[in-house]
């Protein structure tokens, strides 16, 4: 009981805060309608038991979206820069993507329901800890040399050419 009340809880804080995001004019304001939908996103990842997915979405995107107000308003300014038209000539063609993919998910959500877990969630963040350090850290550690010399290429790439460096 407890469970369902923290789960539609969080998904209406999720629904209301992503709709905000969409249809306010200021973008600091919708920068922090942003983060308290994805801080949401992780309370319902929290409450399915996945810690490492909770922390990931703590540290990664609510701390990005700090990052972006940041942004905003160091290379917006003014006042008056903050806000901008939120609404296009597509809207009704984004309505109809809208509501098709709502009644998909719909039908999805109609499939799985009656599944019930057989046992309660886990936390599952000492066994990916053992797997990234175990059978897979050659592989990891290759994505993180792969990831380090895309960094470096775009540093390269985003010098300015005119500038002569020893």
């Amino acid at each position: 009981m407890l469970e369902a009340i923290v789960f539609w809880s969080l998904a209406g804080l999720v629904l209301l805060s992503a709709l905000a995001v969409v249809t306010l004019r200021n973008t600091v304001h919708s920068s922090l309608f942003l983060g308290l939908s994805l801080a949401g996103v992780a309370g319902l990842f929290a409450s399915l038991g996945a810690d490492f997915l909770f922390a990931a979405q703590i540290m990664v995107y609510v701390s990005g979206i700090a990052v972006l107000i940041l942004f905003a308003v160091m290379l917006l300014g003014r006042a008056s820069d903050l806000h901008l038209r939120q609404v296009n000539d597509l809207w009704p063609t984004a309505l109809l993507v809208c509501v098709v993919a709502g009644a998909g998910l719909f039908k999805v959500a109609a499939f799985f329901e009656g599944i019930v877990a057989l046992e309660p969630p886990a936390p599952g963040t000492r066994a990916i800890g053992r797997l990234m350090l175990g059978d897979c850290l050659l592989p990891f550690e290759l994505v993180s040399l792969a990831l380090l010399a895309a960094l470096i290429g775009a540093v390269f790439f985003c010098r300015s050419g005119g500038e002569e460096n020893p």
